[in-house]
């Protein structure tokens, strides 16, 4: 089989990097091992293993933290809880895009959406004693790692099987078990781009609520099913939210991928105002307050980071502001991924592979930032290695808690549309390969 990077090159790059099987590789470790490759071929590869942005950041909030840093910012440590524009524009931006009403008191900028976990992590679980999250996958394989780190435990199921009705009753056999105490999953999906519909948030309210389990929603996709408009601030349709149907919830809300500022590190974490009041007397020994929004602030926050780079604060707060005066229309912006997909999705299927995900309670998927597939003729590991002969790279659904372990994850930002030819005759290449 002639291929384009040659295999040699391949397996010794495996065993510089100390992968064994390509399947349980962690997203940076593929990211490593593709920049080495391309060195050493000297070939541009087809990048789809990391979900970075591949859009220029708006200029609005550049901006905004140049201004900041010209008042002097930089020599001023922040405050944790946040500065209080940023508060404000991110309450205000849950009225416009989710129809909330969330007190700015509960509104904290974090150092990206992984901060927000983290924090949700170190206090929520200890509600109860080993407290333990139950992950609805396939999702962000990073969320796992933090509760190794941390030494909580999790459980998971996969939702391809339990969606509508179905996932009252996956939901009903895990959380009965008492051991839970957050819940979290990501709407739009990552990676299976699925999205929960407004009976399955009830669902998910109603069980949660039974069992008195907080929900964890991932927010770092908002917005970007593009099958309905949600770009119209204080206007219906509205992204759909657990908060509509909980008060125990907390939304992470990034903006890496919507408003492409991946660099900055600083995203939303968002407390409904009942859990921010809440009292919770076991958090006390560990995180020296029993008011859960305080616990979160002064145990969590303020010994993670002591804040979130003032500057950066700044720089989301006017681009939030931006959007909701709907002088930003970030989601239209970001459409280009929703076309760049279509497209991408094609050519897979055109030589022979097949989607993994591909029903969405009974519709076809959104198109937007990521697709899974897989190929009738090959295993995951083997797939993976396939396509980095031919300059294409992907991660494996075997990391994401996904049950599909012969399938992966492509992500389109980094394919530019210069590159869309070349992956066409780099797939077909491939299908014809198996032709002899």
């Amino acid at each position: 089989m002639t291929t384009l990077i040659d295999k040699e090159l391949i397996n010794n790059a495996l065993d510089k990097a100390n992968i064994s099987a390509l399947s349980r590789a962690g997203i940076r470790e593929l990211v490593s091992l593709v920049n080495q490759l391309e060195a050493e071929s000297g070939q541009r590869f087809i990048r789809m293993e990391m979900g970075v942005p591949g859009l220029e950041a708006p200029s609005i909030g550049i901006e905004a933290e140049i201004k900041a840093l010209k008042s002097g910012v930089a020599s001023k440590y922040p405050m944790i809880e946040g500065v209080s524009s940023l508060k404000h524009e991110i309450s205000r931006f849950c009225k416009a895009f989710l129809n909330i009403q969330v007190d700015q008191a509960g509104c904290f900028p974090t150092v990206g959406s992984a901060q927000g976990a983290l924090a949700s992590f170190v206090v929520a679980n200890r509600l109860r004693e080993n407290g333990k999250t139950l992950f609805i996958d396939p999702g962000f394989p990073n969320q796992k790692r933090q509760l190794t780190m941390l030494g909580q435990q999790w459980g998971s199921f996969d939702v391809y099987e339990h969606r509508g009705d179905a996932l009252e009753e996956a939901l009903e056999k895990h959380l009965s078990s008492g051991e839970y105490t957050t819940l979290l999953y990501s709407n739009p999906n990552n990676p299976a781009w699925i999205c929960f519909d407004e009976k399955e948030l009830q669902i998910i309210a109603k069980v949660t609520k039974r069992y008195d389990v907080i929900v964890i929603e991932d927010l770092a996709y908002f917005g970007m099913d593009y099958r309905k408009d949600y770009a119209k601030p204080f206007q219906a349709p509205f992204q759909p939210s657990i908060a509509h149907y909980t008060d125990q919830y907390i939304l992470l809300i990034s903006s890496s991928k919507v408003f492409s500022y991946a660099g900055q590190r600083v995203g939303c974490l968002v407390i409904s105002d009942a859990l921010f009041a809440r009292e919770c007397p076991t958090l006390k020994l560990s995180l020296g307050q029993t008011l859960f929004g305080k616990a979160i602030t002064l145990g969590a926050l303020h010994n993670f980071s002591s804040g979130v780079t003032h500057s950066a604060q700044y720089g989301l707060a006017a681009m939030l502001k931006a959007a909701s005066d709907g002088e930003l229309p970030f989601l239209q912006i970001t459409k280009i991924y929703k076309d760049r997909a279509q497209k991408m999705k094609r050519m897979f299927l055109e030589n022979g592979f097949k989607l993994v995900y591909e029903n969405d309670n009974g519709e076809s998927l959104s198109d937007g930032f990521y697709f899974t597939l897989s190929h009738p003729d090959m295993d995951g590991d083997t797939l993976m290695k396939t396509l980095l002969c031919f300059g294409i790279s992907a991660i494996s659904l075997a990391n994401t808690g996904s049950e599909h372990t012969d399938g992966i994850r492509a992500c389109v930002s980094q394919v530019r549309d210069e590159q869309l030819e070349d992956l066409a005759a780099r797939l077909k290449a491939l299908h014809d390969s198996f032709k002899h």
